[in-house]
């Protein structure tokens, strides 16, 4: 096995850690109004609905602005890519810390937010570009790893809110933002894999029947993480009646495990392949989901949002570990693409759960209709999975070292 010796010898590691921060920061002020929503709720009296609404926002808008990110990052460079978007992150910030003072005011801020989540292709294209494909899973995983932004949000959103009000926490965040951003200018060094493509080559995976099967696995891995992390906070507060500040606390355990579970997904899926671990993450999320419907305790469903956490963390780790080896040429823009899509997937279920509340009382409608939809994609997963161990990837979605990406191989 691999040693993380010469996992590192193989690559650039200035330039992942360089990527993680980018990430993870972003990550962190992407979801802050959900780490936040606690106390926006309480300020502006908002309903489930709103709630729902509120944090799904930033998330719509970080999906949107992703794939023109990964397209830009083509052609200026993923590190200038991500200087440039980390720049205009800042300035949102100090926006939100001067001038939001009303629902309206935090909903255009939603907005501003998606600009942090745009991050997602860039990072994780610029993160594994120094690594051979035999351990892309890894180094994504660990770029990707920084979806614990999401913990990092939950742990001192609420703490600073607390004592010095809601908006203060904007400016705190503007202020952490030089830190990555500092990284990136000083250590990050561009990648060598970068094929000069036309636009329409770049462009290639939009229209490609398998990148819209990845989008659908994402919506369900990336897409689950996204929306129960923005979400939680606010379902803590109003399902348990715990303080905002124990609330964020709560989701902080759920969030972590996830984010640490990705590099897990990762690195398993450089072993046994991304399409096996895929299985596992969907059997495993949909135990935790079933059980959620069922409305337990504060720790039974702590434990099981750390189990269902555990698993699309991991699922988010093996897809990327798939799409270098589908689109090698082209990841940053294939990888914004779905990620974008993935993002899209994270307002589902906010939505869901904030109306399932709001009309029936309870949240279990809402997991039960996620659930559904996530059985329809393990399933056309399986179709699919056959066809691509015949083409791109070995048995169970292992990478092949030996053969180029056009010729089909026979499955092992």
């Amino acid at each position: 096995m691999a040693t993380l010796k010469t996992f590192m010898k193989s690559g650039h590691p200035p330039t992942l850690l360089a990527a993680f921060l980018y990430f993870d920061f972003s990550f962190a002020v992407w979801v802050l109004n959900g780490a936040m929503g606690p106390f926006i709720s309480d300020q502006f009296h908002l309903t489930p609905g709103q709630i729902g609404l509120m944090v799904s926002v930033p998330t719509l808008a970080g999906a949107l602005m992703r794939f023109p990110l990964g397209v830009l990052s083509q052609y200026i460079g993923r590190k200038s890519a991500a200087i440039v978007e980390m720049s205009a992150i800042v300035i949102a910030l100090l926006y939100g810390f001067f001038f939001v003072r009303s629902f309206n005011n935090v909903l255009a801020m939603g907005v501003l937010l998606g600009i942090a989540g745009a991050s997602f292709g860039v990072a994780l294209s610029l993160g594994s570009g120094w690594f051979p494909k035999q351990y892309k899973g890894l180094a994504t995983g660990i770029a990707g790893a920084g979806n614990s932004g999401t913990a990092l949000a939950s742990l001192l959103a609420p703490r600073l809110a607390m004592h010095f009000g809601w908006q203060t926490v904007y400016g705190f965040a503007a202020l952490m933002m030089l830190l990555p951003l500092s990284v990136m200018i000083l250590f990050a060094k561009e990648p060598p894999d970068v094929e000069h493509q036309s636009l329409a080559q770049h462009l290639k995976c939009l229209w490609e029947l398998d990148g819209w099967v990845f989008n659908m696995i994402y919506i369900i891995t990336f897409g689950g993480f996204l929306g129960l992390a923005t979400f939680l906070p606010s379902f803590y507060y109003s399902q348990f009646h715990v303080t905002k500040v124990e609330a964020g606390s709560l989701t902080v355990l759920a969030t972590l495990t996830g984010s640490l579970t990705r590099v897990l997904g990762g690195w398993l899926s450089d072993k046994i392949g991304g399409l096996w671990t895929l299985d596992i993450v969907f059997v495993v999320a949909l135990v935790g989901i079933a059980g959620l419907m069922q409305s337990p305790s504060l720790l039974v469903t702590t434990l099981l949002f750390m189990l269902c956490f555990a698993a699309l963390g991991a699922g988010n780790g093996a897809t990327f570990q798939l799409v270098p080896l589908r689109w090698p040429a082209a990841t940053a823009v294939a990888g914004s693409m779905i990620g974008e899509i993935g993002a899209l997937g994270g307002s589902i279920l906010p939505n869901l759960l904030g109306q399932s509340k709001q009309r029936t009382g309870s949240y279990s409608m809402g997991f039960l209709i996620y659930a559904g939809i996530a059985i329809f994609v393990f399933l056309v997963m399986q179709n699919f999975a056959r066809m691509w161990t015949r083409k791109w990837v070995r048995k169970g979605g292992r990478a092949i070292e030996t053969v180029l990406i056009e010729e089909p191989i026979a499955a092992d």
